[in-house]
């Protein structure tokens, strides 16, 4: 198993939550302090520099993003950094959007093509907006072609954009959901862009009560049209992060384990691949898919089909990320989490991003890492 290089985490970076008139009666999680241990093959980081890719993953449990990419010292370069309750994560060579606890952020990538900081790292993303949206149970995000952000608003049960004076201008909401309510009826959890538009997402159930998806983990989930409001799949277990690549639409039915296709003809899902853990967060390059897999959690992820599938296999649930083939369903490479983060919930190739790093909110960096554009067109290069 190849050594690993923890090139930074910054103990210090948490963000402050609004004050309360009362305490919670559970004490959050000191995320600072939280000890995880990572590990991966070892083709990992020669496929990563191959392919000039990185991968930025979220985890809401431990409050951090990480970044994995490879240095030029031929390892797997792991960086990362505390956002509370981060979430949705989506993003380039150039933009990284991120939903959290009761903000959207945006960051930069402030370096030119050819330039590094530290002597190692392409990229640098500075934290350049946080649109305070409040507590929305905030889910996956995509961007328009408009380059407008729009985002699966869980608690409204709902697609939202930004609003420039509200926490959320709705777009979009299932024919099955009566009304805007802050009750997280049906858990709309995922979104699939399609040529720059949001197309399809998942949803647990199709319940138009409060809470009401609690009950149909089983059977009751749904992949929906946006376009049509069809219901185009259909008796899924907790389906999350549908994507469109390679012409198919591609879904995690996290409640069985599975990562799989939908085909539209028979509105049904075709498994490809299990995975060992609750699969959530999903990102495709050519062939490749890399898998979001956490370890189930009482009463929310336990008790579900999932549970067998990993007795029958005699295996145990992971923490971490698995890199699956699309053609065979083969697990080509693997990111392995252990410790005090015992769940994930998105996850996206960074194409064109060797060894990337992210400026935190409480370090020396985002006083004095200052930079201006160009006085003239020409200066400008693109990242």
């Amino acid at each position: 198993m190849e050594q690993q290089n923890n090139l930074a985490a910054d103990t210090q970076d948490v963000i402050a939550t609004p004050a309360s008139p009362a305490p919670p009666a559970k004490q959050p999680l000191d995320l600072a302090r939280m000890k995880v241990e990572k590990s991966c093959s070892r083709g990992l980081a020669p496929w990563l520099a191959a392919n000039r890719l990185s991968l930025a993953i979220s985890s809401y449990q431990s409050g951090r993003v990480y970044l994995v990419g490879s240095d030029k010292q031929g390892r797997v370069s792991f960086f990362e950094r505390i956002f509370e309750r981060a979430m949705g994560i989506v993003g380039n060579a150039q933009r990284i959007y991120l939903g959290g606890l009761f903000q959207l952020w945006r960051f930069e990538n402030v370096l030119r093509r050819n330039e590094t900081i530290h002597q190692q790292f392409d990229k640098c993303y500075v934290p350049r907006n946080a649109q305070t949206i409040g507590d929305l149970d905030i889910h996956e995000l995509g961007i328009r072609k408009n380059g407008k952000v729009v985002f699966v608003n869980t608690k409204y049960s709902c697609l939202a954009e930004l609003s420039q004076t509200h926490s959320f201008k709705p777009i979009w909401k299932p024919d099955f959901i009566s009304k805007l309510a802050p009750e997280d009826r049906c858990h709309l959890n995922g979104l699939a862009m399609v040529d720059g538009e949001p197309r399809y997402v998942t949803a647990v159930c199709r319940s138009d009560s409060v809470d009401g998806w609690r009950d149909r983990r089983h059977d009751g989930g749904v992949v929906i049209d946006v376009t049509t409001n069809e219901i185009v799949c259909e008796g899924l277990s907790m389906p999350h992060s549908p994507r469109w690549a390679n012409g198919k639409l591609w879904v995690l039915n996290a409640g069985t384990g599975h990562l799989g296709w939908v085909d539209f003809e028979k509105k049904a899902f075709v498994p490809v691949a299990f995975v060992p853990g609750f699969a959530r967060g999903l990102s495709i390059i050519g062939n490749v898919a890399a898998v979001g897999l956490s370890k189930p959690r009482n009463q929310r992820f336990e008790g579900l089909q999932l549970d067998e599938e990993l007795r029958t296999r005699d295996a145990d649930p992971w923490c971490g990320v698995q890199f699956v083939s699309l053609a065979n369903g083969d697990v080509l490479h693997w990111i392995r989490f252990e410790g005090d983060v015992t769940e994930l919930f998105d996850l996206a190739f960074l194409p064109n991003v060797r060894n990337p790093m992210m400026v935190g909110l409480r370090t020396a960096e985002i006083r004095e890492l200052i930079t201006f554009e160009p006085e003239t067109a020409s200066e400008a290069a693109p990242a």
